[in-house]
């Protein structure tokens, strides 16, 4: 049986996906099997996409961030895109996505939508992985979430200003956990967040260490797991210190320390969505 994944982020869908327009951000993540004529090997896919112009029932998409794994094997989002086709009952996706090693493969993937709920909407895909050395045929369940209000909150005077707060002890990634209460390691205090553009964030340094926050592109590299992209630098933050990032153009922005690289958070921003935190209780080391 091919398995949907649960995922417990705390994000909630709207009741109906008739509803899609531009400017949304979503996220897309499902499982199951990647196939040949010799082969079978499980697939994942995980995609933050954001929705662009419409013409009629159609709307266009960009996939911003994500990966697709075949087994062990994990491949990076390089240039996807796609339509959500007769507002939503069909989504078509292609591109490229690029291995460890850093060759290109491509993927066509159609999917059909299944059934909905308020958390989510689910979609059954078919279609093709094409790498260097196969073409795999690829049959998944997805759920497909937008990223809409959960839980508005006023945390400075500034009344579009959101806190972040680095946890005591994240600078030792082995060590963390005997500072945090929760069983699972968390090195912010939000695993994702969702603005608007302009919003202002304040980054609280509460560990032991001076930490720097810039944004950059995840690699699939065990040692040199992002590439920076100068589109943000917090500068040193000392201990007890904070900085203030603003986010002037909408997209998806992957935060982390240069020196710390398990520490990490998405920030999702999109003119149509209110400010909200998003996640509870998820490992950022991962």
């Amino acid at each position: 049986m091919l398995v949907l994944l649960a995922v417990s982020s705390g994000y909630f869908a709207n009741e109906s996906f008739a509803e899609i327009s531009k400017n949304q951000a979503f996220l897309l993540e499902g499982s199951g099997f990647a196939v040949t004529e010799e082969i079978i090997k499980t697939s994942e896919i995980d995609l933050g996409m954001s929705s662009q112009d419409q013409r009629g029932s159609t709307i266009n998409f960009l996939a911003e961030e994500g990966f697709i794994t075949l087994d062990d094997e994990e491949f990076i989002i390089s240039n996807l895109e796609g339509k959500f086709l007769r507002e939503g009952k069909y989504i078509r996706m292609n591109g490229e996505i690029e291995s460890s090693s850093g060759f290109d493969s491509s993927i066509s993937f159609f999917g059909r939508l299944v059934d909905e709920s308020k958390d989510a909407s689910v979609y059954g895909f078919t279609g093709r992985i094409t790498t260097l050395d196969e073409t795999y045929k690829i049959i998944y369940t997805a759920k497909l979430s937008t990223l809409s209000k959960i839980t508005s909150t006023t945390t400075t005077e500034e009344s579009n200003t959101l806190k972040v707060h680095i946890q005591k002890g994240s600078s030792s990634q082995g060590g963390a956990g005997s500072y945090i209460e929760s069983g699972s390691i968390k090195y912010f205090s939000q695993d994702r967040i969702s603005v608007q553009p302009g919003t202002t964030i304040t980054i609280i340094n509460d560990d032991t260490v001076t930490h720097n926050i810039i944004s950059g592109k995840e690699n699939n590299d065990r040692y040199i797991t992002f590439t920076p992209d100068g589109k943000i630098s917090t500068g040193e933050i000392a201990v007890g210190g904070s900085a203030k990032i603003t986010f002037d153009k909408a997209g998806f922005y992957r935060l982390y320390d240069p020196d710390y690289q398990w520490m990490k958070i998405v920030a999702y921003v999109f003119p149509t969505n209110d400010n909200i935190i998003l996640g509870k209780s998820q490992n950022l080391g991962n």
